[in-house]
């Protein structure tokens, strides 16, 4: 693809996911007292019942994320990328609707079968973008999602004074509008000989692990990738709950946290992480993002006073290096034409973390928590998130090292081709501009 118009799709689908993601940010403040509405329950039991309605959500997603990551290695990302918006409009406003709390297992599960948005964007971006500059365009991801949750929680906690059900139907309005854009202005970014077959023994979720397996001396890194997404399940399953137990937040409140989080997060993608991860190389940049992540996590279990949260998710805001170094360490190691399936495996293992880890940490939440609990811990959820980032951790440093030389000879590679074919294109440049005289070039009177 042209760098102008990779320019523009870029755009374009960063556009995607930053509405796709505030549509989601709007609806966190609220989801408490939606719940706590719907089943007349404590603020704990609901943040236990919130955990399996996640994971609900995930579960469909993993039994159908690698389907989804198939069909677009088959028919190409677009389609599925505008799929997957309109089953979150609808998926948004049946939520705003719901008169009781089965009817959001029904939806959740529904909008899991399609799935997010970001697994087929993250193959588009894929698709789109040279190996060498993978990591930088996956940053642009964590900015999007970023700024996205800077905007969505606020917005959602100024509409929550309008009702607990409006932020639903704002962010169902997003969704659909989401997809109409998308209609008209996305392009396709695989094009018809780059495509493959489909095949639905490739596009199970148990399947897709086959096909990870396959790349040796990767699963260290699929393995330490997991942990950090079952760790990093506290924030969208905990959260709300835990600030309001914990600090008495209101609706206000917990979306403004959740805005400052994303702010920074977001300064951070488009500031520091494509510059730093050039810099100090992607395995560098795992360990710093997973070291700071910890610092992060322990400090949301341990600090006394709501302010001093802040000073955390500031510190916290670099823990954004993990995702776009590890996808691009893991996207060199795959052929072009298993992007799809590569993010479709990606989001399988994000799936089976997020199956286990709402219903786990919602449930620690709950019992040190309730009343009568011998130890009240609100942050218990962050402490386990820590135990399994400093997990993670161990593994990167010392487990992992085989897939990181792959993706350093795959890059290597890749920049010496590159290399190679704008000195082939200068040279013929040069030769069709002179022609031979003699024993000597004389420039062409006629240059093309």
């Amino acid at each position: 693809m042209a760098p102008t118009n990779e320019r523009r799709a870029l755009a374009v689908v960063l556009s995607a996911l930053l509405i796709d993601t505030i549509g989601f940010g709007i609806i966190i403040p609220v989801m408490p007292d939606l719940i706590v509405g719907l089943t007349h329950t404590s603020l704990g039991e609901a943040a236990r019942r919130s955990g399996w309605l996640m994971g609900v959500f995930a579960a469909m997603q993993f039994l159908f994320g690698p389907v989804m990551g198939g069909l677009g290695d088959r028919f190409g990302r677009r389609p599925v990328i505008i799929l997957c918006m309109l089953t979150f409009g609808l998926d948004y406003l049946v939520m705003g609707l719901a008169p009781t709390f089965g009817w959001l297992f029904v939806s959740r599960a529904v909008a899991g079968i399609s799935g997010a948005t970001f697994v087929p964007a993250s193959a588009y971006i894929a698709d789109i973008t040279p190996p060498e500059r993978r990591a930088q365009s996956f940053g642009l991801i964590g900015a999007a999602f970023g700024l996205g949750f800077t905007i969505g929680p606020a917005i959602g906690g100024l509409l929550g004074g309008f009702g607990t059900r409006a932020p639903f139907f704002v962010a169902a309005g997003l969704a659909l509008i989401n997809a109409m854009c998308g209609l008209f202005l996305l392009p396709e970014s695989l094009p018809p000989e780059r495509r493959r077959a489909f095949q639905i023994k490739r596009a199970n979720p148990f399947g897709t692990f086959a096909s990870l397996a396959r790349h040796h001396g990767a699963m260290p890194l699929f393995a330490a990738w997991f942990l950090w997404m079952l760790a990093h399940q506290s924030y969208p399953s905990t959260w709300a709950f835990f600030t309001k137990l914990k600090f008495g937040w209101s609706d206000h409140a917990v979306g403004a946290s959740l805005a400052y989080a994303g702010f920074t997060l977001a300064l951070a993608q488009a500031f520091v992480t494509r510059r730093l991860i050039p810099a100090i190389g992607e395995r560098r940049a795992i360990l710093l993002g997973l070291g700071i992540g910890l610092v992060g996590f322990l400090g949301n279990a341990l600090v006394p006073q709501g302010w001093m949260v802040y000073l955390v998710l500031s510190v916290a805001a670099l823990q954004g290096l993990v995702y776009p170094s590890m996808n691009s360490t893991l996207s060199r190691s795959v052929a072009a034409n298993e992007q799809g399936e590569l993010q479709g495996g990606v989001a399988s293992l994000q799936s089976v973390s997020a199956i286990v880890g709402p219903p786990v940490l919602t449930g620690v939440l709950a019992r040190f928590t309730r009343e009568g609990a011998t130890v009240r811990f609100p942050g218990a959820a962050f402490a386990v998130a820590a135990a399994l980032t400093a997990c993670a951790f161990v593994i990167v440093a010392f487990l992992a090292r085989k897939i990181f030389a792959r993706s350093a000879a795959a890059w290597q590679a890749s920049a010496a081709a590159a290399a190679t074919s704008e000195a082939v294109s200068t040279e013929g440049s040069a030769s069709a501009g002179t022609r031979v005289t003699g024993s000597r070039s004389v420039p062409s009177a006629n240059p093309p």
